[in-house]
């Protein structure tokens, strides 16, 4: 049964370099990156993430199929994987469905989609799953429709992934609590 781990906090936290120190003791790791690199600005934030990588470790891009991106990971017989992050695989899926209407959607349906991604490694022995994602709740109630099912769905989904993590650590100015 694979270890899960999940780290949690605002943006700029610190986080993904928390994470990243979890692993950085296993021999082997792949890191899912679900950016898109749509920008100038984004494709900044790709480099400086990439260059703060480990050197050794393997990298699967994939912005929306999480499932897939975790098989071929696990494929690769690695000790560790990073999913880098869950919230930008969320905003991906929110994005590609928002224009056939998010009611007739529903969240429900990307949380079955993460369901089924976090399957793919439940039975897989001597495997720690990292996930990063970024806590959204803490602030004021966004003003327009797609930010609120934004934030919704990504409440929704922290929760799930909580419930399902061996693990849950929140990160704030870098410095690390554990909730679970």
């Amino acid at each position: 049964m694979a270890e899960v781990i999940l780290f949690t906090g605002g943006a700029r936290s610190g986080k993904s370099r928390l994470a990243q120190e979890r692993l950085t003791t296993l021999g082997s790791v792949v890191y899912i990156a679900t950016a898109q690199a749509l920008d100038d600005e984004m494709r900044a934030r790709i480099r400086l993430h990439q260059s703060d990588r480990p050197a050794g470790w393997a990298t699967i891009e994939e912005p929306l199929d999480l499932a897939a991106a975790l098989v071929r990971a696990i494929a690769l017989k690695p000790q560790g994987i990073l999913i880098d992050c869950l919230t930008l695989w969320l905003a991906n899926q929110l994005l590609k469905l928002w224009g056939s209407g998010w009611a007739s959607v529903k969240e429900s349906e990307v949380l079955i989609l993460l369901e089924a991604a976090l399957q793919k490694v439940e039975s897989v022995d001597d495997l720690t799953l990292v996930i990063v994602t970024n806590e959204v709740g803490c602030g004021i109630v966004p003003t327009n429709e797609m930010a609120r099912a934004y934030r919704d769905l990504v409440g929704r989904a922290n929760q799930f992934v909580a419930m399902k993590s061996n693990e849950v650590h929140f990160v704030t100015a870098g410095l690390r609590m554990k909730l679970k």
